[in-house]
């Protein structure tokens, strides 16, 4: 039997994904959660074969709980199911020590084989992007540059900024102003948008 963990912060979209795939006779739903933190705590506490995460997720992005569990060395294996079919995201998943990388308009009995492969050791990935990953642009922003661009798009100042990750208000512009350089952008905002769309954010 395999056990897993659903990470979800759509409510609608989780009860869908616990009423096809508890369907599965070889497939048990052990724990839910509706935001990244929480899937992290149920992996450390119920150990299962495997995660089902979206990359977009409160509290924890999906490829941050996969850092996290390898870190921790966890056992679980954790699987991306997401809308996002960009390369960008698929080779940072893939960094992150992701199994697999579904899109979520796959048919319900693809992504039930693909859980099945990741779960005896294998990976499942998305036809269609598997070969576009050896295409992306390689990830140019660290992580505190893609935390800093995702609080500038939540609408934060740089005092705001400065003051949530502890920095001086001169070193947040510093790094802002490296960020635009990398991105060739005119400005954070439009950094943010570049970064979106290569999947980097």
């Amino acid at each position: 039997m395999i056990r897993l963990i659903l990470a979800e912060d759509q409510a609608m979209l989780l009860d869908a994904f616990e009423a096809l795939l508890g369907l599965e006779e070889d497939i048990q739903i052990v724990g839910r959660a509706p935001d990244g933190q929480r899937a992290f705590q149920l992996a450390a506490d119920l150990r299962p074969d495997v995660i089902i995460t979206d990359i977009e997720m409160p509290n924890m992005t999906g490829i941050e709980l996969a850092e996290k569990i390898r870190e921790q060395g966890l056992p679980s294996r954790v699987m991306i199911v997401t809308t996002f079919g960009r390369a960008g995201y698929l080779r940072r998943a893939l960094q992150a020590g992701v199994r697999g990388y579904m899109l979520k308009d796959a048919p319900i009995t693809q992504l039930a084989d693909a859980i099945r492969k990741v779960a005896s050791g294998g990976r499942a990935i998305a036809s269609d992007l598997a070969e576009s990953v050896w295409d992306a642009l390689p990830d140019p922003l660290s992580d505190r540059e893609r935390s800093m661009l995702r609080l500038a798009e939540a609408g934060r100042t740089n005092k705001e900024i400065a003051e949530e990750l502890s920095l001086s208000a001169g070193t947040v512009r510093n790094y802002f102003s490296e960020i635009v350089q990398k991105l060739d952008a005119r400005n954070r905002i439009e950094a943010g948008r570049v970064a979106r769309q290569n999947g980097w954010l």
